[in-house]
Parts: structure tokens; sequence; C-alpha cells
């Protein structure tokens, strides 16, 4: 399953269960709340690391079709942006993007 697929079905799931599909500030919140408990399962090291992140994923994919961005096109092209960006090591060891290329 690609990207686009996900979010048409997490739609339709929200549609047909009656979830919110309008009010954008409640999803932003919802879906801070699910990062909360993907990051409690991690350090708890739980067995549903894989299940808390895939309602991250979902409640992102969510959001996404409520602000009529196409996620699929967006994370392609972020992968592309990122492949071209350089970096090299700050002061501190933290990685500075010295451009793109």
């Amino acid at each position: 399953m690609d990207i686009a697929e996900a979010q048409r079905l997490a739609w339709e799931n929200k549609l047909s269960k009656g979830f919110n599909i309008t009010d954008v500030p409640l999803e932003f919140g919802l879906l801070t709340a699910e990062v909360g408990e993907a990051f409690t399962a991690w350090r708890k090291q739980l067995p549903d690391r894989g299940e808390e992140l895939a309602d991250v994923f979902l409640y992102l994919v969510g959001l996404a079709q409520m602000q009529g961005v196409d996620l699929d096109e967006e994370v392609t092209r972020k992968i592309e942006k990122n492949a071209r960006r350089t970096y090299v090591p700050g002061a501190d060891g933290t990685l500075l993007r010295t451009g793109e290329e």
C-alpha cells in the first residue's frame, strides 16, 4: 500500500465512523496525543510500539486530507529535497545544513 492509498482509506474510515473531518486544531491535538502514546510505548518497550506509530501515521494522513494535501506527493518531494542537502558537524556535534546541491 502506498501513502495515497493509506490516506484515502484513513479518510473513508473517518467518514464512515463519524470521526472529526473539519476541526483542524482538534486533529493536530489528537495527533500530538498519538505521538505521546508512541513515545511512551517506545520508552517502556511495549509490544504495541508499531501500532502506536501506525496511529500517528493515520492521524497524519487524515489531517493531510482535511487540508487538501496529497501527502504521497509531498513526502516524495521532501525526500528528494533532503537528498540534495549537505550538512557538516557544528561545534557541539549537531549537524548544520550547508546547502542544497
